[in-house]
């Protein structure tokens, strides 16, 4: 089939800003998103949850813009904004009517270069609480929601920059200084450490004209780029992994991970489809099975998370329906992940994996906004922008006999994790007593 491309123009800033711009005039509106090639993984021993903290604090306020009014400002012009903190990266964004494009780049502009003036101690005893009120909500008062911790933690040895989630350390943060913040930001937020993209109803022209002006005079930072340690890891774990978490949760379930090819490998392609394969929605085998058929689970899921950096993490789970013994849970789900190592999977299951990621992706690329971040995060992660459109392709041409090689590599029982959360007071999970590292 013809896969429709995104064109786009992209231009440097003397002071190493990369600017993106791809026209879209369907609609009047434009989308700006900025990339900063920061993320918990460029944090150090001792200081970690900066990189989300400033997520926060990036809408405390700057030179000209008071406390709060970025969001204040964006949404009187009729805009939606956010920004969102990753192992790899830390992103901002707006949505604009198109006639106020140039408002969302003077802000961006002005707390790129003038945060540090707004920058009190009030604001980041604020902003700390913030955070630790979010953790209470997002991690620890949630049902299941240390996971994602946890399976870092088992994924990443310790002293590896992904091991610690990018929530960080509450006790870091209560020890965070003024001194300790400004120079985590003078550090990572400089122009030749971001991508800005700029999509929609615009005109290149006007648009670079404004980010010349805006950006121009920011100045680069000399120190770029940051070293970080050696991330390189095996490519399995060398041993199973067993943890029993007794939590406040309604019904028992296990979460698996394993480690997989890093983002960017055409064989986590390969890993995704697979992904669709065993969960994507009630036509695939987990659901049909588990579900549906056996009813052992409430419910399933299975996808791999992207990292750029020594591996990636395969994770999911299945919720166990009421009564049902774990040992036979776990059991069905493991063999339905055996299978995919064992034999090439149906053409009517690839196609089917193939639709599904296709819809996905043209679902995406038809918002300015989905577009602008993978403009933004191609050019950030890989220093290449183009892979918004080749990455579709990719995933189209992946054959039945690499994903079955691919789930032969990764489903492997000495790359296995597995988290079995079981209500508070019940007796540990059959099969899962042991808690610590095989």
């Amino acid at each position: 089939m013809l896969v429709p491309t995104v064109a786009f123009s992209e231009t440097r800033l003397p002071n190493g800003l990369r600017l993106i711009i791809s026209e879209d005039h369907l609609a009047p509106v434009a989308a700006v998103n900025v990339w900063y090639n920061v993320g918990s993984k460029h944090e150090v021993k001792g200081k970690t949850g900066f990189a989300h903290l400033f997520e926060h604090v990036m809408f405390q306020g700057s030179a000209h813009v008071g406390k709060a009014e970025h969001i204040a400002l964006v949404q009187a012009a009729g805009g939606t904004m956010n920004g969102t903190t990753w192992l790899d990266r830390t992103n901002y964004f707006e949505t604009m009517p198109s006639h106020q494009l140039e408002l969302a780049l003077w802000l961006e502009a002005d707390r790129m270069g003038t945060l540090l003036d707004a920058l009190s101690q009030e604001n980041l005893d604020n902003q700390r609480e913030v955070v630790k009120n979010e953790k209470r909500w997002s991690y620890d008062n949630r049902p299941y929601g240390s996971w994602v911790e946890k399976m870092l933690g088992s994924v990443f040895p310790e002293g590896h920059p992904y091991h610690h989630p990018t929530i960080g350390s509450m006790a870091d943060l209560d020890a965070a200084s003024i001194e300790d913040v400004s120079a985590f930001f003078r550090l990572h937020y400089a122009p030749n450490n971001a991508v800005i993209s700029v999509v929609g109803d615009v005109e290149p022209e006007q648009v670079r004209a404004w980010v010349a002006r805006y950006f121009g005079a920011i100045p680069a930072n000399p120190s770029l780029p940051v070293p970080l340690p050696d991330m390189s890891l095996p490519p399995t774990l060398g041993g199973e992994i067993r943890t029993v978490v007794p939590d406040r949760v309604p019904l028992p379930r296990i979460h698996w991970g394993f480690r997989g090819p890093i983002f960017g490998d055409p064989r986590l392609d390969a890993l995704d489809l697979a992904g669709q394969i065993l969960a994507g929605g009630k036509g695939s085998r987990l659901h049909r099975r588990l579900v549906r058929e056996e009813r052992l689970a409430q419910d399933v899921a299975l996808f791999s998370m992207g990292l750029v950096a020594g591996a990636s993490v395969t994770a999911g789970w299945a919720t166990a329906r009421p009564g049902v013994d774990l040992v036979q849970l776990e059991t069905a789900f493991w063999e339905e992940l055996e299978r995919m190592g064992r034999e090439p999977v149906s053409e009517d299951e690839l196609a089917r994996a193939k639709a599904l990621t296709e819809a996905d992706e043209l679902g995406a690329l038809q918002r300015v906004d989905e577009k602008a971040d993978r403009l933004s995060m191609y050019a950030t992660l890989f220093n290449d922008a183009g892979m918004v459109n080749s990455i579709l392709p990719r995933y189209l041409s992946t054959t039945a006999e690499q994903i079955q090689a691919v789930c032969r590599d990764v489903f492997v029982p000495d790359n296995r994790i597995v988290l079995t959360y079981v209500p508070a007071g019940a007796e540990a999970a059959p099969g899962a007593e042991n808690t610590g590292t095989a």
